[in-house]
This record gives structure tokens, sequence and C-alpha cells, in this order.
């Protein structure tokens, strides 16, 4: 197919004048033409015999368009998410049925979509310290943030495991407050997940005689509970 793009050459006494002035002409910015020095010119022996520059413009054609997709609507997005995680079970070969709806998440509205996996020996899917659980949920956030284009927050959890842990947890946040209040001296708790840690700190944050406070480093990072 022959080149139909518009073409223009111009002669100055410098590539660079030819250049300004065909873009002049053209009424175009440089990054919208491609250039070819048809000839670069000389000065000549003592200004006397030179040559002036010659230069082709030849104007690029329009950049495609690329149509951005429609954000999905919330309505959709459980469909998705119901979607990746499916494939993602099917890959490990892991029977399962799912249970998946919008819940809120804090007291200020925040919302994100938990997906609750039911079936026979899936604590494979929880690992020590709920670390298979963790790596799975990040992969589904990834995919479906991918596929969405937008970011939205998914909770996986196993027969309601990540519920029972939050229970456990602020239950022995407040008994651990307690012992601190009554001894005097700050209470040590167990290596926990940034997302567990996070837990605690919430639930003792109003509390009127104990502070909370991280210490320590990734993957043994634990809370201590200090007496004020």
């Amino acid at each position: 197919m022959s080149d139909q793009r518009a073409t223009l050459e111009i002669i100055a006494p410098t590539v660079e004048a030819a250049i300004e002035r065909g873009l002049a002409d053209l009424n175009l910015p440089r990054e919208a033409v491609e250039v070819d020095v048809l000839d670069a010119g000389s000065k000549g022996l003592l200004g006397i015999g030179g040559r002036q520059a010659r230069v082709r413009l030849t104007v690029r054609p329009p950049e495609p368009t690329v149509e951005t997709p429609a954000a999905l609507t919330e309505d959709a997005l459980p469909d998705l998410v119901r979607q990746v995680v499916a494939d993602l079970l099917e890959k490990m070969r892991i029977p399962a049925s799912l249970q998946i709806e919008w819940r809120e998440t804090d007291e200020n509205g925040a919302r994100a979509i938990y997906v609750n996996l039911r079936g026979n020996d899936l604590g494979i899917l929880i690992g020590r310290r709920a670390e298979v659980l963790n790596a799975f949920q990040y992969i589904v956030n990834l995919i479906v943030g991918r596929r969405a284009e937008q970011w939205v927050q998914i909770i996986v959890d196993v027969e309601g495991y990540r519920l029972r842990r939050e229970r456990q947890l602020r239950q022995l946040a407040r008994r651990v407050a307690e012992q601190a209040v009554k001894t005097g001296r700050r209470q040590v708790l167990e290596p926990m997940s940034a997302a567990e840690r996070r837990l605690i700190h919430l639930e003792l944050r109003d509390h009127p005689a104990v502070t909370t406070q991280s210490m320590g480093e990734e993957p043994n990072r634990k809370v201590t509970i200090i007496p004020k």
C-alpha cells in the first residue's frame, strides 16, 4: 500500500531553520512529524558557494484511540470475584462451594466483598498463621483488580475461620490488657500478621488504661500492650 501521508519539503539556510519553518507552515508540533534531511547544506568557503539545507516533513498518522472499558458496577463485581476464585480453586484441584456477599468492614461504612469457602478438608487453604489463605486472598485481589480496572477489597475466608479468629483476638486483647493493668507490666503477644495486629490495636485503641505498640521485624513482629 502506498504511503498517502502529507509531506512538505522546505529549503532554508540551516536544517533547524527549515524544520521550524515547515512546522510553522503545517501548524504542528515537532512530535507530530517525521523529519528527513535531504541535504544538510554547506557554508562554502568564506561564505561563497554554499548550499541551503533541504528537509522533508512527513505528518505522522494519528495515534489510534483506545477505548477504556467502563468500570464494572457494584452488582457485577461479585460475579467476577466468583469466577476468579472458582478458576483458581479448579487449577488447585480443591472442590469447594462459594458464598459471596458485600459486607461493611468498619464503622465508617467501608465495604468489602466477603468470600466464604465451604467444603471438606479445606485446612490446606489456611496454612500456618493463615499464610496460605492470605496468599490466596492476595492473588484474588490482584486478579480482580486488574480485570475490573479498579481497586476492590476482597476478603477470602474458609469455613468462617477469619471471623472466629477475629473474635478470639478481640477476647485475647481484652484479657491481656486486664493482665497488664493488674500486674503493671507490659505484655507481649505472639507474632501476628499485619491484619491481626491491626485488630489488637483497634480493639484497645480506646482503652483507658493501656496503649499498644507493634515491635520487632517481620515475620516475627508482635504487639506489646503497655500500661499507662
